[in-house]
């Protein structure tokens, strides 16, 4: 098992909403779903915009530079289907959002 690393608060985000940052250097957009928190790579594959500044509706994250669209659970892109950024595992203590190790599949 991998290790998990604080990278926010629960108060930091919240429901509807992201957040950019850091996991060792990497960056990444958190996600508050209905409570439940996500971790996706921050950086959109169409020309890199920041997707922890997009609009959150449901589970759909839409890329704030030029509409694409991804799923906040998997990191499958909804605009181009086939692509995906990556998704990484996340954990709460108390008041602590936790990232881990990047999700298989």
């Amino acid at each position: 098992m991998g290790e998990f690393i604080k990278v926010a608060i629960k108060d930091d985000i919240k429901p509807g909403t992201g957040k950019k940052v850091d996991l060792n250097g990497t960056p990444l957009a958190l996600f508050n779903v209905d409570g439940t928190f996500y971790a996706i790579d921050n950086t959109c594959l169409h020309r890199k915009g920041p997707l922890g500044d997009g609009e959150v509706e449901k589970n759909i994250v839409t890329c704030p530079w030029h509409g694409w669209k991804y799923d906040i659970l998997t990191g499958n892109c909804q605009t181009n289907p086939g692509l995906k950024v990556k998704s990484f595992k996340v954990k709460v203590e108390g008041e602590d959002i936790l990232v881990g190790e990047e999700q298989n599949g």
